[in-house]
């Protein structure tokens, strides 16, 4: 299976910012969607972003135009830049491939979920 490898994570106070970045183990050779998903303690883990395999992103409303989501499908990487940051926004933040319609064959290979980040938003 793929691996998905997080980094950028740490603490940072209220109204800060903060990328997180996420690359994958090996050349995909097929499209595929991106997307950063957060948990913080005692909470369901929830989607924050999202960038499918023709480039369509989705926010969550938590969002509120304070993060961007971004792609480099050449290098496989993912990124996503937080600022005015809040304390609320604190969690692991994880990095997930799905497969794209043209990934046959290699759709469980590409399902992946990264080991996550911590972010911690002090106050």
């Amino acid at each position: 299976q793929v691996k998905l490898m997080e980094s950028g994570g740490g603490s940072v106070q209220a109204g800060g910012s903060m990328r997180l970045s996420c690359a994958a183990s090996e050349y995909i050779d097929c499209d595929v969607d991106m997307s950063w998903y957060r948990q913080a303690p005692g909470k369901a883990r929830e989607l924050v972003a999202a960038i499918d395999f023709v480039g369509d992103i989705t926010y969550a409303d938590f969002v509120e135009d304070r993060f961007t989501i971004s792609r480099d499908s050449a290098q496989d990487t993912l990124s996503l830049q937080m600022t005015n940051l809040k304390p609320e926004d604190t969690a692991m933040y994880y990095c997930k491939m799905d497969p794209g319609p043209e990934c046959i064959g290699s759709e469980d290979r590409l399902n992946a979920w990264g080991q996550g980040t911590l972010v911690t938003v002090t106050s």
